[in-house]
């Protein structure tokens, strides 16, 4: 393990935007934590975890220490039918919804093809097509930077909600986490909740899929609406999808009878972030070197020289221009630094 300094983080986040860390150190073990933060001065500096640099924004340099997480392992034990799957927090988010597909481990291949590393997915609680990783997680490992000790979070110690959890609140820059076990299943029930993902096996002749044909489906309809970030420059959904309340949503609704919404429990609902910026004509709109994707417009992308300054302005222009239009403000799911 080596601290370094200036290091460029360019390659190391999917906008692909400029900018640099004071210090940077890959980090392969939990050892590793523990030896890093022994030194006081580390401990006290401003961090940044970084596992995929897929959920962050720079719009600056990171005066302070960037934390790089690679820590691999993987095993699995089986109870009856229950899978409890251990991952290492610097494997890749696909690598392992791919191992679990090729293994039969049902549960995480409606999560297939989203860009990150796994120690990433508690703190945003990652979710797509229905599922969210809180219905498949079990338990975590994180080291607390303050006392070097590791603490195993269960699913009711993260309090996760919608793209959201505890450590992105009340823990938010107290722990890092090192491993997460998931609960998948050897029973395959397909969740086919989504109107595109029925669609997709009705065209390919699919009444009932396994495993397998539902990952690739999920995988194609990602492809087919997100770009590839390692084409252009992007951090997928840009903006969490707005939970309101129900009254308001009849209101929105009498207006605007097409709303696209999911629902979201009792007395409120779930509006579709794309299509209330598409209404506002932003869908494939580009503004100099930055622009909403032409196939999703909850994707902002980066053409190539964007500054990650550029990028934060753009998404505000965005934000105006649907709170003015019908009373929402939207909310960047994507980290700002």
């Amino acid at each position: 393990m080596q601290v370094l300094k200036n290091i460029s983080l360019k390659t190391l986040n999917t906008f692909g935007v400029e900018a640099s860390a004071d210090y940077f150190v890959d980090i392969e073990s939990e050892q590793d934590l523990q030896e890093l933060f022994i030194d006081e001065n580390l401990k006290n500096m401003p961090r940044l975890v970084l596992g995929g640099g897929s959920n962050m924004l720079f719009t600056k340099n990171f005066e302070g220490l960037v934390v790089h997480l690679k820590i691999q392992g993987l095993s699995a034990e089986i109870e009856g039918d229950n899978v409890f799957l251990r991952a290492g927090a610097g494997i890749v988010w696909n690598d392992l919804v791919n191992y679990c597909v090729e293994n039969d481990y049902a549960g995480m291949e409606n999560l297939s093809l989203i860009p990150g590393s796994v120690g990433a997915s508690p703190v945003q609680n990652i979710g797509a097509y229905g599922v969210e990783l809180q219905d498949i997680f079990h338990s975590c490992r994180a080291f607390e930077i303050s006392t070097g000790k590791i603490r195993v979070f269960t699913k009711e110690d993260c309090a996760f909600s919608y793209r959201d959890s505890v450590f992105k609140s009340s823990l938010k820059g107290l722990y890092i986490i090192t491993e997460v076990t998931f609960k998948l299943s050897k029973i395959f029930k397909p969740n086919v909740s989504y109107g595109a993902i029925t669609e997709e096996l009705g065209k390919r002749g699919i009444n009932v899929p396994n495993i397998k044909q539902l990952s690739q489906v999920i995988s194609h309809i990602r492809v087919t609406k997100l770009p590839d970030p390692t084409t252009i420059g992007n951090a997928g959904s840009f903006f969490k999808n707005p939970i309101i309340a129900e009254s308001t949503f009849n209101k929105l609704k009498s207006q605007f009878a097409d709303i696209v919404h999911f629902p979201a429990g009792e007395g409120y609902v779930k509006v579709s972030a794309g299509w209330l910026i598409e209404q506002c004509d932003w869908k494939g709109k580009v503004v100099g070197n930055t622009g909403t994707w032409k196939n999703q417009a909850l994707v902002l992308v980066n053409h190539g020289h964007a500054t990650g300054d550029e990028i934060f302005q753009f998404s505000s222009s965005i934000i105006d221009s649907v709170n003015s239009k019908f009373g929402i403000l939207l909310e960047r799911e994507v980290n700002i630094i």
